[in-house]
């Protein structure tokens, strides 16, 4: 697992987006070799879309040849309904880019058979070769997606009844009217998430604090949904400093000090954007380090050399 630690959310956003953007150039899709992507919702991949958005703009990235899955969708919202899913992904990402609409793959919260509708996607997300790359975010509580605490850890795409908590933390998108919440959602489930070839996390904020240290110094845990990205073999979180504030201070400088040896001793140049080695640095190339060395305890060492030691 990567820990990646920016200052803000503005921070994080970007670098999450030139993530994406270069793994989608790296990977230079194709029409027959599409890049399968995972996308969330709600408030953590908004910056994310603004900058993917802006890198389109620039002419510094295509979505043509990518095919996108989404997380989730509530039961019985109208697809143009401002707060269905459909209609968010639309807002802040879809209809800024070149991304064909056939590719884009949202689960439908008015299919006349709901089970059936899991089912067909989980069949689509297989019939183009699986997800290569799955963003998500949190909630205060762990889940991703809508998996909330309690789901299984092999789940798949399916009906979820919400519980009380997420429907009242929702009404503040429903003029905080309770009885507007949608009762019933379909999500992906924690194991189609894990089933991706490669799994990035945002969180951000600290009331996800908690959440990130059940994640990153806990063991795997069904009521901290997100605790199952410790068993993915390319697990990515990228979080600000904020939601670092319940880690200990050593697993807060551990994860720092990887990404300084990556950057400053070995060589960005030389390692992958998934963190494989691509090339260890000859010691011509290496920096030299010298150890910082107070003025205070240079004269004892010094002392100590010169003392007359006896074989």
């Amino acid at each position: 697992m990567r820990l990646i630690i920016r200052s803000d959310y503005d921070e994080v956003s970007e670098y999450i987006a030139t993530y994406v953007k270069n793994r989608i150039l790296e990977y230079n899709p194709t029409r027959e070799r599409p890049f399968v992507l995972g996308l969330p919702t709600g408030s953590s991949p908004v910056g994310l879309y603004k900058c993917l958005v802006k890198f389109y703009r620039n002419n510094e990235l295509s979505f043509k040849h990518v095919i996108t899955f989404n997380m989730d969708e509530y039961v019985g919202l109208p697809r143009d309904h401002p707060e269905s899913y459909h209609s968010f992904m639309w807002h802040h990402l879809f209809k800024h880019i070149d991304i064909a609409p056939d590719n884009v793959n949202i689960l439908d919260g008015n299919a006349e058979n709901l089970s059936e509708e899991c089912v067909r996607f989980e069949r689509k997300i297989k019939s183009v070769g699986g997800i290569e790359l799955f963003i998500g975010g949190i909630g205060p509580d762990g889940h991703i997606a809508f998996n909330e605490p309690g789901s299984s850890l092999t789940s798949r795409t399916r009906v979820k009844t919400l519980a009380y908590d997420t429907i009242l933390a929702n009404s503040r998108f429903f003029d905080n009217d309770i009885n507007k919440v949608p009762r019933m959602a379909l999500t992906v489930g924690v194991g189609t998430v894990m089933e991706a070839r490669e799994v990035a996390i945002i969180i951000t904020g600290a009331h996800k604090a908690i959440a990130l240290s059940k994640c990153i110094e806990e063991g795997v845990n069904h009521m901290w949904t997100v605790s199952a990205i410790q068993l993915h073999p390319k697990a990515l979180i990228v979080c600000d400093e904020d939601a670092t504030l319940e880690l200990h201070v050593k697993t807060v400088k551990y994860f720092k000090s990887i990404e300084h040896v990556i950057n400053n001793l070995i060589g960005a140049e030389n390692v992958g954007l998934q963190g494989n080695v691509k090339k260890y640095p000859t010691p011509e190339a290496t920096p030299e380090v010298t150890p910082e060395v107070t003025p205070e305890v240079t004269p004892i060492c010094e002392a100590f050399y010169n003392l007359p030691f006896k074989r």
